[in-house]
């Protein structure tokens, strides 16, 4: 196998020769590594539970931001400073020169003319007229800097996602921001500060948060099909919303070359993946307590490869802008159907991610992806299309009736599960999925009087390991019960998550 290695404004890239080996012994040990990092646990933003060098940064910082909004310099980081003395130091010297100047001109002028009585009147004259012109210089001196000053003060309601950052506002949320830029900084004041400045900086000036930038016509000029690539849907376990990034749309000629194809396409991409990340943001609830980051799903399935370098440039811009104005927003990044070429392509950056961004990392195979995800996310959170139980527009089940329950099936045994009707006239319906299926799957139902027939509701199945979630309903028109029978052939055990209503006749004409 060849894994190619691209050094920006390299001349040509360089190749380099890996064993299959070699590159699946990577694989192994990249997998091993963050499977062995995955156990980041997001920190409390309760000033209490801070340790005392945190507490210790944290004022510094907040000392730091509070100076800086109040003297007008927090867009200031020393340029204009070292400007204005470079300027006063050419000033200064300019004067000196032209002191010298006229001072060698007056000195041979003296020797060549004679000082007559009309010069002596003329040169007392001159001599008046220059403490009225120092004067005049003083004062436009005193308004030049009174007019820079005006112009370097910074709104003191100035905020960053919605949060004030003047901490004598007495908003509990500006710690929290705060303490973000620190914990991306190792609790380094001063490195927190330059970076929030930047992030200010950054904000100032990107052109993609000015008014009516692609507002309108982003719709049109970027694929509809980006709308499945970036959205949110639910939330993990601990309240995060869930961002999902599909990044298999571009597998698609027509949208990738639409999307990236052009330089206005990157620029107005790069933009809309901004802005949907500020929308996501915008959920969040920036205060102690409260849920201040997202957990992040990116599906790799049919993504491009490396070898698409429109596509690997635009990713990487994004990554960098999130990661350098976007501190600590990301609970976990979860990469699901992962490649082979992945893993291999990956050895070449991973060593080069802090320990914190690598502990956040979590790697799940195509056949892990449910198992990886229930982790994280309840099944009933969980996309069909992921294994889980969710479903879009859903109206059968509600967060207040899609209690789960879960079932282990032994190696090479059978279980069943029973969903009661005990009258005539009742709907039954229900939703099923197996850990990583490859069962044997079959639903009846078995009337309660003997005698009647049992009614095959969906013949029995070798389920591949790809399936999702089945759904299906029966509506019985005497007591009895569907049974829902899984059958493991396998010689490990299977986990079952199912879940079940019913509602009779009578019911829905009440």
């Amino acid at each position: 196998m060849v894994v190619e290695v691209v050094s920006e404004g390299a001349a040509a890239p360089e190749t380099k020769e890996v064993t299959a080996k070699a590159a699946a012994d990577e694989a192994v040990t990249l997998a091993a590594v963050v499977s062995k990092n995955a156990s980041f646990r997001e920190e409390s933003n309760f000033l209490d539970d801070l340790k005392d060098g945190e507490r210790k940064a944290l004022a510094e910082l907040r000392a730091k931001v509070e100076e800086a909004i109040v003297d007008g310099k927090l867009f200031d980081d020393g340029k204009v400073e070292a400007k204005k003395k470079a300027a006063a130091a050419e000033e200064e010297k300019a004067v000196e020169e032209a002191a010298g100047e006229k001072k060698d001109g007056e000195e041979k002028k003296e020797e060549e003319e004679p000082v007559t009585e009309e010069k002596k009147e003329e040169e007392q004259g001159e001599e008046e007229e220059e403490p009225k012109k120092e004067e005049a210089d003083e004062g436009e001196k005193e308004e030049k800097p009174a007019e820079e000053e005006a112009a370097a003060v910074v709104d003191k309601d100035i905020a960053l996602w919605g949060v004030p950052l003047l901490p004598s506002k007495g908003d509990d949320a500006t710690d929290v921001v705060l303490l973000k830029f620190l914990r991306a900084r190792d609790f380094k004041a001063g490195a927190a500060f330059d970076m929030l400045r930047k992030t200010l900086h950054w904000r100032r000036e990107w052109k993609g948060f000015a008014a009516g930038t692609d507002d309108d016509d982003d719709g049109e000029a970027l694929p509809a099909e980006l709308a499945d690539a970036c959205y949110l849907d639910g939330a993990d376990r601990e309240g995060h919303p869930v961002c999902y990034n599909a990044l298999g749309v571009f597998a698609d000629d027509a949208v990738y070359k639409k999307a990236l194809g052009t330089e206005e396409g990157k620029a107005r991409f790069l933009r809309w993946r901004v802005r949907a990340m500020e929308s996501h943001v915008a959920k969040l609830n920036l205060r102690p307590g409260g849920v201040a980051s997202l957990l992040q799903v990116t599906d790799l399935k049919n993504s491009p490869g490396p070898a698409k370098k429109d596509l690997r440039v635009a990713m990487k811009q994004v990554l960098d802008l999130f990661q350098d104005n976007y501190p600590e927003l990301v609970a976990r990044n979860i990469l699901i159907n992962v490649p082979f070429w992945y893993y291999a392509f990956s050895t070449l950056f991973y060593p080069f991610m802090t320990q914190r961004t690598k502990s956040k990392f979590v790697i799940a195979r195509p056949s892990k992806v449910t198992e990886t995800l229930l982790k994280y996310i309840p099944i009933e959170a969980i996309p069909v299309k992921y294994g889980g139980l969710k479903r879009d527009d859903d109206t059968e089940f509600s967060a207040e009736d899609s209690e789960v329950t879960e079932l282990v099936v032994k190696a090479s045994s059978t279980e069943t599960i029973e969903i009661e009707a005990t009258e005539g006239d009742t709907t039954l319906t229900w939703d099923l999925t197996v850990l990583g299926w490859e069962v044997n799957y079959k639903e009846e139902f078995v009337p309660s009087e003997e005698g009647s027939y049992t009614v095959i509701v969906k013949k029995g199945k070798k389920m591949g390991s790809s399936e999702a979630a089945v759904r299906n309903s029966f509506r019985a028109g005497e007591p009895g019960k569907v049974v829902l029978t899984v059958e493991n052939l396998t010689h490990r055990k299977k986990k079952v998550l199912f879940r079940h209503k019913a509602k009779s006749a009578c019911a829905k004409k009440c």
